[in-house]
């Protein structure tokens, strides 16, 4: 075993022993005929830098706040369900347009088109403090697309979301990318690191996202996890394999001034 991977496994046993102490247990969500989720995280500074436009949520100092604690919500994303594969549907189209092949993504503003979210006060402001984005729509959009034609009640599928993000906010893996943030790493330094968090082995359900000259700039990280396993995240059992990600050898974790 290399030798920086020791404190960071020792490191990764007391956050999570003390995670499965402090956290209500997570609950499951209904899996209407797929297989799994993937759980979308954000590192915001690497998105907004990204971004030639950048949105709301990264020009509003308010809504950056923070973001140097951890990654922040991008969405949970059910797994091509069968009912749509046995219409000819294949895996790069459901990724591509989801639920709206069953109703049409309207056209003009999201946030004028699509209602609020009916969701309790509590998780809303959880919410709108988890998923910078919620100012750009961004919730409304990943239920719409996501969720809403697979029988996944609102309130239900943002707090399992929001407990999967605390639990890797938690974990050695985020304390590694919070540590290293403003330098470079190696990609596979980001890999062994979520193994010594999660398992060995655990590395290939997690797909990294760069954008940037070389794709050298981190802006996500993608985590499989088994639909009928959710709630057992993050035990290694439960992680499903993804495709490898866009990333160079080297990566850049960028921070706000």
């Amino acid at each position: 075993m290399r030798a920086w991977c020791r404190p960071l496994l020792g490191l990764a046993a007391a956050l999570l022993a003390s995670l499965a102490l402090a956290q209500e247990p997570l609950e499951g969500l209904p899996a209407e005929g797929f297989d799994h989720y993937t759980l979308a995280l954000t590192w915001h500074p690497g998105f907004c830098a990204s971004r030639s436009r950048p949105p709301r949520e990264c020009r509003e100092p308010e809504l950056r706040e923070g973001a140097e604690r951890g990654f922040v919500l991008h969405g949970l994303w059910p797994s091509l369900p069968e009912r749509f594969a046995a219409r000819g549907v294949d895996r790069r189209r459901w990724w591509r347009e989801g639920c709206f092949l069953e109703t049409p993504r309207p056209a003009g503003s999201f946030c004028r088109a699509h209602p609020p979210l009916e969701l309790p006060a509590a998780l809303g402001e959880a919410l709108d403090a988890a998923m910078p984005g919620r100012a750009s729509c961004l919730g409304r959009y990943q239920y719409a697309k996501h969720a809403a034609c697979l029988a996944l009640p609102e309130a239900g599928y943002f707090s399992a979301s929001l407990a999967l993000l605390e639990r890797v906010n938690a974990s050695a893996f985020a304390a590694f990318v919070i540590l290293n943030q403003g330098g470079e790493v190696g990609r596979n330094a980001l890999i062994n690191a979520f193994e010594a968090a999660f398992g060995e082995g655990t590395g290939r359900a997690l797909r990294l996202e760069c954008r940037g000259r070389g794709n050298r700039l981190l802006t996500e990280v993608r985590i499989g996890i088994d639909a009928a396993r959710l709630a057992e995240f993050p035990a290694a059992e439960g992680l499903v394999r993804q495709d490898r990600g866009r990333c160079a050898t080297r990566v850049r974790i960028a921070t706000f001034d």
